[in-house]
């Protein structure tokens, strides 16, 4: 595994459950907006975290944590990533995976094996704006439609979630992906924010009263829509 970044404690990553996150190298999108940008555009020059190390506190830390949360980066590109699952899970904890779904045949495999116990999957945009989206011109759409699918037919928890921009989502493209997922379990929309770390900065958030619209027009689409990451 090439794990560039290990954080021991989270309230935040793993729903309900107090979590380690691990985070991998690599990526197959591009997007403008990822704040990643250093595990996506150059994981060479992060430094490598030893599977023996994480493991190593994880063992430690079987009385202060339920969950270990796997993101990224995207974790599918890692090739021994069901190996080092079945590593966490002889611990008793519990996993949840960060995903893009642009391998649905790994997330399959994953599913299948019984190695996951909660997934996050992107969604980016609509259909028609995915490839502009995320930056990769000759995507599949067809590889997110799957995943989306084996989500939706699952016997886990699972959530959708998307980082909102004023420049990249508008009301009706709201609609539309409410139309894509409808009848899920849970719909996050997170405002963007910028960061040091964002690929091309620039881009800027809805407004409180817009993200509150983008919310109820989601409602009759999925059983639980939220809005994640808003200052209180």
């Amino acid at each position: 595994m090439q794990i560039l970044g290990f954080a021991k404690m989270t309230l935040l990553d793993y729903p309900e459950h107090v979590a380690a996150t691990i985070f991998t190298g690599s990526c197959n999108f591009r997007c403008p907006f990822c704040h990643n940008g250093d595990l996506v555009l150059h994981p060479q020059d992060v430094p490598i975290i030893s599977e023996e190390e994480v493991l190593c506190v994880l063992e430690k830390r079987r009385s202060l944590l339920d969950g270990v949360c796997i993101t990224g980066g995207e974790p599918t590109l890692q090739p021994d990533l069901a190996d080092f699952i079945k590593k966490i899970k002889q611990f008793g904890y519990l996993v949840k995976l960060d995903t893009n779904g642009y391998r649905p045949d790994k997330l399959a495999a994953l599913l299948e094996e019984g190695l996951l116990d909660y997934v996050a999957m992107d969604i980016k945009n609509t259909k028609e704006k995915y490839a502009m989206t995320v930056g990769v011109p000759n995507l599949q759409i067809s590889n997110i439609e799957k995943s989306v699918q084996l989500l939706l037919s699952c016997d886990i928890p699972y959530e959708f979630r998307t980082t909102a921009m004023r420049e990249l989502h508008t009301l009706a493209d709201f609609q539309n992906i409410g139309d894509w997922i409808a009848g899920a379990h849970a719909y996050f929309i997170q405002p963007y924010r910028e960061s040091e770390q964002v690929i091309s900065p620039g881009f800027h958030a809805h407004s409180p009263e817009e993200l509150d619209e983008i919310k109820t027009t989601l409602q009759p689409y999925v059983k639980r829509v939220e809005l994640r990451g808003i200052d209180e």
